[in-house]
């Protein structure tokens, strides 16, 4: 049997924000073609694992290991998609240029782009079904429009790995799908880690889940028990059955 190949490796990872801890003794490794997804409360260090894995942030104590390399070293094989994406809507630059922006880490702020980076554009926008919107001003997309320019602009990186930060904020449920679907696609060539708070979407896409509170509670096949979550949430949570998915929901709670 052929041994995964790891792709991300935390061990004995210690982060701070000042003198407040982020994230305490994490020690998993993440593998190629994997399609994790990372849930957590507000605050749990979800954000701040995917900025060490792009070597924004380094840890306190421990290693990091991406593509076998520091993680700055291997952030130009790492697509990116942040959770928020301020831009003025009013600002004139359009599907194409936003997309192209993907190809910064390889060719730089001032350099003219490359036949390669312009053919690589045109894919990534074909693979989310964009190119027709290449001349489209940003900001008179859509929300969900706009995630998928978003994607676009991390794939033109090329990307060996994909991390995405709440990736289905402000998108309709319909849309939400639609890009899901894109991520499973993409999985059979990429490894992709999305954080989410959505844990029943989560629960139906991934392929294995990372609980996240500072501390690693769970990190495995996406079938976790509700113990776990709420170990994880460290509040109650029920479990309703709805035809053939199960729904998790948080109680309200301070």
């Amino acid at each position: 049997m052929l041994k995964e190949k790891e792709v991300v490796k935390f061990e004995n990872v210690w982060a701070y924000y000042n003198s407040h801890p982020a994230l305490q003794d994490i020690n998993f490794a993440i593998y190629d073609r994997d399609f994790l997804g990372i849930i957590g409360p507000n605050g749990g260090g979800k954000t701040t694992l995917l900025k060490i894995i792009l070597g924004l942030l380094k840890p306190r104590h421990g290693k990091v290991i991406v593509l076998g390399k520091e993680p700055r070293e291997g952030r130009p094989q790492i697509g990116y998609v942040p959770q928020k994406s301020f831009f003025d809507k009013n600002f004139p630059i359009n599907v194409w240029q936003v997309t192209l922006m993907g190809r910064y880490s390889h060719t730089g702020l001032f350099r003219r782009y490359s036949m390669e980076d312009k053919k690589l554009a045109e894919q990534s926008l074909e693979r989310v079904g964009m190119m027709e919107y290449r001349d489209r001003q940003i900001g008179e997309l859509s929300g969900g429009q706009q995630k998928r320019v978003f994607i676009a602009r991390a794939l033109s990186s090329n990307p060996k790995i994909l991390l995405l930060d709440e990736p289905m904020e402000s998108v309709d449920p319909k849309v939400q799908g639609e890009i899901y679907g894109l991520l499973k696609e993409f999985q059979k060539e990429m490894t992709i880690v999305l954080v989410s708070h959505d844990i029943t979407a989560i629960s139906i896409y991934v392929d294995k889940i990372a609980c996240l509170n500072q501390t690693l509670v769970y990190h495995g096949p996406k079938e976790i028990s509700v113990e776990v979550l709420e170990g994880t949430y460290q509040c109650p949570i029920n479990l309703i059955a709805h035809g053939t998915i199960p729904h998790r929901v948080l109680k309200e709670h301070d």
